[in-house]
């Protein structure tokens, strides 16, 4: 059996990147604006991953509302 002693060396250079900067909202495809308010689309709301719990308009997880 072979065996490998990683050194702080080592580890140092197999760190993942961190990810890259997200991308600024775009107007028209991300939020429009209504009333003053900024209203997200379902796609920027799919595209941030989960549910917020704050009842948005365009929720594509079923509008789940969070009382604490």
């Amino acid at each position: 059996m072979h065996t490998t002693r990683i050194t702080t060396a080592m580890s140092k250079e197999k760190q993942p990147e961190p990810d890259p900067k997200p991308l600024p909202l775009q107007e028209g495809l991300d939020y429009y604006i209504e009333n003053g308010y900024f209203v997200f689309t379902a796609y920027y709301l799919k595209k941030r991953g989960t549910c917020c719990g704050s009842g948005c308009r365009h929720c594509p997880y079923g509008k789940l509302i969070v009382v604490s």
